[in-house]
């Protein structure tokens, strides 16, 4: 089972996500991180910023980029992560990718697999989760052992990411997105939520069956995953009650070593 905290706040749950990371990168200056774009880890980049860390060494692998928009776009990825992350954060820019920046469309699913391979493999993941239950761009009927490739977005999905775009019309129909079987090879998954919105497709994916058509569900199979809602975000969770009191009396290994 997946360790769930659920929190008042999306600033809190931010700070959380950025104490994981900055654990992380104590443990080793040039961790391997997973990063996600939209909305949901903006409190997290936040609070990471706010620790004032050296985080010059560290490397970077974005879940996914859109198919179709040109370089220096506002809204492509690259440019997303290049604002809302590397620049607050202090990040080496050249130790950051993104999926197709190396090239073509075609081949860049097998490409970036092998840079993350190249790279020893991601530490720790940020995810978050559409209203679809996708995460990355995995848009439900993904294969569960799907890798990086190119994916048709949902109309939901398009809808959902309008508000980034002059109109619906400007959001691109197409994506590059690690699969779910990429991101189930990081070595520890930080899933975050927030909103009303949210609350079905969080429950599908922590309590209901491991599935295709709701691809978040595959968080379920990790080892190690730290799932971090605000109240919202919980609502229609039936274990709801457990997860605050595991929270409340986490281990001490201290005590009982």
């Amino acid at each position: 089972m997946a360790e769930v905290v659920i929190v008042p706040s999306a600033a809190e749950a931010g700070e959380i996500a950025a104490d994981a990371i900055a654990a992380q990168v104590s443990s080793r200056a040039d961790s391997v991180l997973g990063l996600a774009t939209g909305s949901t880890p903006l409190t997290t980049w936040k609070a990471l910023a706010a620790l004032s860390l050296d985080l010059s060494r560290v490397r970077g692998f974005a879940l996914d980029e859109y198919v179709g928009l040109p370089a220096g776009h506002p809204e492509n990825y690259r440019s997303v992560i290049t604002r809302e992350v590397v620049e607050p954060l202090g990040l080496t820019p050249s130790l950051v990718r993104v999926p197709g920046d190396d090239g073509p469309a075609q081949g860049a699913g097998e490409r970036y697999e092998d840079a993350i391979v190249a790279a020893g493999g991601v530490d720790l993941q940020i995810l978050g989760i559409g209203r679809t239950g996708h995460i990355g761009f995995n848009e439900p009927g993904s294969s569960l052992a799907s890798l990086t490739r190119v994916k048709t977005l949902t109309q939901q999905t398009r809808i959902d990411n309008a508000r980034f775009f002059p109109s619906l019309e400007d959001v691109p129909t197409h994506c590059i997105t690690q699969g779910l079987g990429t991101i189930l090879r990081a070595r520890h998954l930080v899933l975050l939520a927030f909103g009303s919105a949210k609350a079905a497709a969080v429950a599908a994916a922590l309590e209901g069956a491991v599935s295709a058509g709701t691809p978040g569900s595959v968080v379920q199979l990790h080892p190690r995953v730290t799932v971090i809602l605000d109240e919202d975000a919980a609502a229609d969770l039936e274990h709801a009650d457990y997860y605050r009191y595991a929270w409340d009396n986490r281990f001490d290994w201290e005590r009982w070593s």
